[in-house]
């Protein structure tokens, strides 16, 4: 017989339901489904077994915060050790909705758990019903306790959220694009307005901010006069072009306008204007927070595009999590699927390609600088993210590798190392700040230590194998017939070739030798070179064998 015990958590509390006759309820799964909408017939399955309500707002926001991160808290831990039965013959399971904490508790208290199947119909039961389960406790109190925990909840994560400094960023990039897209919309509107009355304007004025406060200067043309000359070069911050608008106005071909329509027209451009205004102010807001909360990708790739990364990848601490090939094509999304798809080539980059470095490379290496540019900047989002104090002294670092980078693939020269930049990077900000940069610091440090230690665990490993063959040539120069089996193969061939000499001395071959019997000559050569400054007393011996075997051969 199997004990199903239900636990269901509450902003009142914790409850234990135990389930009744549960293989049955498992096999009319339908029927639990129709009960469930009936209180009377949901209390002849499910008794509650026990209830622990929360002692206050804030008890019952730990709970709900250990839930939600499947952790056991210790009030869950309490209740069910001491209501939860576990001995006897009847198997007990327990039976919870969410699978993240059903995992902890299997790990906690060792019992079958149990979520799916009709465990979930019936705390869906539960739910409905749970005011009505509970002595004591009405629907207006649980509604209220629901209500009060969900504001606290959400509070919370509102205010403890790591990406609150990053959040002011995504939204003034996002605005900031928003304005760029208004103000070349509104200001095509005003060109083509006040185009009707001064058409001529449009081919003298090409910027559209500029265009604006003309037509909210000049008004009427034909009211201009010598006397207006000092204001246009005041908005036109030249003389030549304030000259050609007073000429053009005094022969300009545009048709007459109203009072009442001009008024319309001067209004639009003014509101056009402050939206111009607006955008500068926005823009220097979002570069003082750009060296606040990442100083270094700012000082890489430009406060804009630093924050377009930022914004696609949804924080700081995602863009420091990516790769650098995530980082490369991050905003050309749509580019690499067709291209899988396609099977044509995958892009080269993405939101970077608007940074200057990949315009001022070469066709050939826009590539190779796009990659070698998302490496640089997940290097300084990684910094960004991880360090103490804000400080741009890594990111302008990285910004002169990138450059000496891009002076390589156009003269050659040869760039500095990695190590070697970051070692002055660090000296440079332990000298402003003995406290703080921990992270980069220790991180540095330890790749140098670790790199060190390497080389001289090789150089040791060299030292001891040079040692250890001395140590056996040693002996066998000593001895000098105890010979390696490579040796006596060596020695083996080199005779083989010296008695193939004859033969071909006597076929009268001696001059026109092949490439390869003078290769297998000079092998020979540097074999036997070998054993004569190890054992000299045996080769010599050797050689007198060799010379009478020739004078018997020939």
């Amino acid at each position: 017989m199997v004990v199903l015990h239900v636990l269901f958590e509450h902003a009142a509390g914790y409850a234990l339901f135990a389930v009744k006759e549960v293989e049955e309820i498992g096999m009319l799964l339908p029927q639990v489904e129709e009960s469930v909408l009936s209180i009377g017939k949901f209390n002849s399955m499910v008794s509650l077994a026990a209830f622990f309500p929360f002692k206050s707002a804030q008890a019952a926001l730990e709970n709900m915060n250990a839930i939600s991160e499947g952790v056991v808290h210790a009030d869950l831990k309490l209740f069910l050790d001491t209501n939860l039965p576990r001995s006897g013959k009847k198997k007990a399971i327990l039976g919870v909705s969410d699978a993240k904490i059903g995992a902890a508790l299997q790990e906690e208290f060792s019992i079958s758990i149990q979520t799916s199947g009709v465990v979930a119909e019936i705390i869906r039961g539960v739910r409905l019903h749970f005011h009505s389960l509970v002595k004591g406790l009405t629907a207006q109190a649980a509604s209220k306790a629901q209500l009060g925990l969900g504001h606290s909840y959400s509070r919370a994560k509102v205010k403890f959220n790591v990406n609150r400094a990053d959040n002011m960023i995504i939204q003034s990039i996002a605005l900031l694009d928003q304005l760029d897209k208004d103000i070349n919309t509104f200001s095509m509107r005003v060109r083509e307005w006040y185009g009707y009355h001064f058409p001529e304007l449009i081919k003298i004025v090409s910027d559209n901010s500029t265009y604006c406060r003309l037509a909210q200067l000049i008004g009427n043309r034909k009211e201009l006069s010598e006397e207006s000359l000092e204001s246009l070069e005041e908005v036109v911050m030249d003389a030549a072009k304030a000259q050609a608008i007073l000429d053009a106005s005094r022969s300009s071909m545009g048709m007459d306008i109203s009072p009442i329509d001009l008024i319309n027209i001067e209004r639009f451009s003014n509101r056009v204007v402050s939206l111009a205004n607006y955008r500068l102010e926005l823009q220097e807001y979002l570069r003082s927070r750009m060296s606040q909360v990442a100083p270094n990708l700012a000082a890489l790739i430009g406060e804009v595009v630093g924050a377009r990364l930022i914004s696609h990848a949804g924080s700081l601490t995602n863009l420091a999590k990516y790769p650098a090939s995530t980082v490369q094509i991050l905003g050309a999304e749509k580019a690499l699927f067709r291209a899988l798809k396609t099977r044509g080539n995958t892009p080269k980059y993405g939101l970077i390609f608007h940074s200057t470095f990949i315009g001022r490379a070469a066709a050939k290496n826009k590539g190779r600088i796009s990659r070698y540019l998302a490496n640089k900047c997940t290097i300084a989002s990684r910094i960004d993210c991880f360090s103490e104090l804000p400080t741009s002294v890594f990111g302008d670092k990285l910004r002169e590798q990138v450059e000496e980078r891009l002076s390589f693939y156009e003269t050659g020269e040869v760039p500095r190392k990695n190590v070697d930049v970051m070692k002055e990077a660090v000296k440079e900000v332990s000298t402003r700040s003995k406290t703080g940069y921990d992270f980069c610091l220790s991180f540095f440090l330890k790749m140098e230590n670790g790199e060190a230690d390497a080389t001289v665990v090789k150089k040791k490993k060299k030292k001891q194998a040079a040692d250890d063959e001395v140590q056996e040539e040693a002996p066998a120069a000593e001895n000098g017939a105890e010979e390696t089996p490579g040796k006596k193969k060596k020695k083996r061939k080199a005779e083989a070739e010296i008695e193939a000499e004859p033969a071909a001395t006597d076929n009268g071959t001696e001059d026109t030798e092949t490439p390869a019997k003078k290769k297998k000559k000079r092998k020979s050569e540097a074999v036997e070179a070998e054993p004569e400054e190890e054992a000299p007393e045996p080769v010599v011996s050797e050689k007198k064998k060799k010379k009478k075997k020739k004078e018997d051969s020939e």
